[in-house]
């Protein structure tokens, strides 16, 4: 599925040509409007370097990572690589969205899994509760802070204390 936005694919599909230098491509996997959230951080962030580096850099780590440019290849994952890549969506998403807004870890899950999202559920779950461990992120259900191990059914997730 390529993006009139970019560069033609390499034969394999996983990679682009820009002045003859080879980058990886976007995961093609990841829902339109997902990718536009995640390309928006990117942009906001690459923007932000010159101004704040020691904050924009992470972002864009974050940002590139949940495109898939960076990290495991989206097209050979490993479990590690994508708990890593579920973890920086959530916190691409977050940052993207306004400060009181909530993502679902199924966002998530759909970035890193394409159709096959709901076999990344409960590891988006469990990322989800390692940064609400951290403080990163607030686990919240009916509007409320909840315990994601007690909490059954959908939660949303919300800046923590340590963001």
């Amino acid at each position: 599925m390529p993006h009139n936005d970019l560069p033609p694919l390499t034969d394999d599909g996983h990679h682009i040509v820009v002045d003859g230098r080879k980058w990886r491509a976007t995961d093609p996997a990841i829902p339109d409007a997902l990718r536009k959230e995640l390309v928006a951080e990117l942009m906001s962030a690459r923007r932000d370097v010159r101004t704040d580096a020691e904050s924009a850099r992470p972002r864009v780590q974050d940002a590139k990572v949940a495109l898939g440019e960076r990290g495991d290849p989206w097209w050979e994952p490993t479990p590690d690589g994508r708990r890593t890549r579920l973890a920086a969506t959530m916190r691409t998403l977050l940052r993207h969205r306004d400060a009181e807004a909530t993502i679902c870890p199924s966002d998530a899950a759909r970035v890193v899994g394409g159709e096959s999202w709901r076999d990344l559920m409960d590891d988006a779950r469990s990322v989800a509760g390692e940064l609400a461990t951290g403080g990163v992120v607030v686990v919240r259900q009916h509007g409320q802070d909840v315990d994601l191990d007690a909490a059954v059914g959908p939660v949303r997730l919300a800046r923590g204390p340590n963001w």
